[in-house]
């Protein structure tokens, strides 16, 4: 998690007014009540703060993440707050749909960097993977967003979007490689999953159909409470198969609710029907999302002890064992 310090109140204040400049009277500013840091863990420094504005009695919960002067984009797979913002303002906003209320963003004048503030959402976040209601609405959220995005594309407002392409996907394959090349007697599978990753990128590339999807769709980053899905954290979104975000969702789940989640993803996305290479096409993407995080040099380097000795995650024997399953199934094991 980030170390940067948070602004201090008369900044922070001076950046909330500024945002809210048109719900605040000329002489007065937006006042902060209570602020507290994230409980959560984040690429960026986050806090929820409270406030109230000029001539309102009601309170506003608000998620302010800020920018940093170091920014690491992980082989172009996230972008940074404006970044983010932009997903907000040109994609998540129009559709009116349920994601937090975008307000604004703002440049700080001292550190220069940006400020994202939304509208902060009450929700059970990331203790709700084994629950079958939020999974099944989480499906099919994304199965209903990927659809309504396939035909918004060529939109002026999403030319901004990082778009995953052959040099993007066999990077995480090569770094994979790479990064646990001292254990091919203990995974002398993993060479050649990553070596012939490529046979499968036709799937991924011109086979599926594109659309604008969330790049890290797991539990952590979507809200869920009362029945509603609210996914948040968009700085990995792209233009890339839809499957991703699905294999995503479903990674490591038992399999009767991945299949119900299949099913009703495949219903939110194609009411008149699936495609019938669907299936082809979730088991590329599971095989791309395995060697994403296993190619994650921040990540998997801390597996590796000074003197050379490697202690496995559990995050790692999940993402493995899924590799090793979804090569199998994809004929590359």
């Amino acid at each position: 998690m980030p170390t940067q310090e948070f602004p201090d109140l008369e900044r922070l204040t001076a950046g909330l007014s500024a945002v809210f400049h048109h719900e605040v009277s000329a002489n007065r500013n937006v006042r902060v009540l209570d602020r507290k840091p994230n409980p959560e863990g984040s690429t960026f420094p986050t806090e929820i703060v409270t406030c109230s504005l000029d001539g309102r009695g009601s309170r506003l919960r608000l998620f302010v993440k800020y920018g940093t002067r170091e920014f690491d984009s992980l082989y172009r797979h996230r972008g940074d707050i404006s970044y983010e913002a932009k997903v907000y303002r040109n994609i998540l906003q129009p559709l009116r749909i349920s994601t937090p209320t975008f307000y604004g963003v703002y440049r700080d004048e001292i550190t220069r960097v940006p400020w994202l503030v939304i509208e902060y959402l009450e929700g059970s976040r990331g203790h709700w993977s084994r629950n079958p209601e939020a999974m099944i609405s989480a499906a099919i959220w994304i199965g209903k967003f990927h659809a309504v995005n396939e035909e918004r594309l060529l939109s002026p407002g999403l030319k901004f979007l990082h778009r995953y392409d052959r040099k993007y996907y066999m990077g995480w394959a090569r770094r994979t490689n790479r990064l646990f090349s001292n254990l091919q007697t203990r995974f002398p599978w993993l060479p050649t999953v990553c070596e012939e990753f490529g046979t499968l990128l036709p799937i991924l590339l011109e086979r599926a159909a594109l659309t604008v999807i969330h790049g890290e769709y797991f539990s952590p980053n979507t809200l869920y409470q009362d029945g509603i899905c609210s996914p948040v954290d968009w700085q990995s979104a792209a233009i890339a198969a839809g499957e991703i975000d699905l294999a995503s969702l479903t990674h490591s789940r038992p399999r009767r609710m991945v299949q119900k989640c299949e099913r009703e993803y495949c219903e939110s996305r194609w009411p008149k029907g699936a495609p019938d290479d669907f299936e082809e096409r979730l088991e590329a993407a599971r095989v791309y999302m395995n060697l994403r995080w296993l190619g994650d040099p921040s990540l998997m380097s801390r597996l590796f002890s000074p003197h050379g000795e490697f202690i496995p995650s559990d995050k790692f024997k999940r993402m493995i064992e899924g590799l090793y399953s979804a090569g199998r199934r994809t004929g590359l094991v």
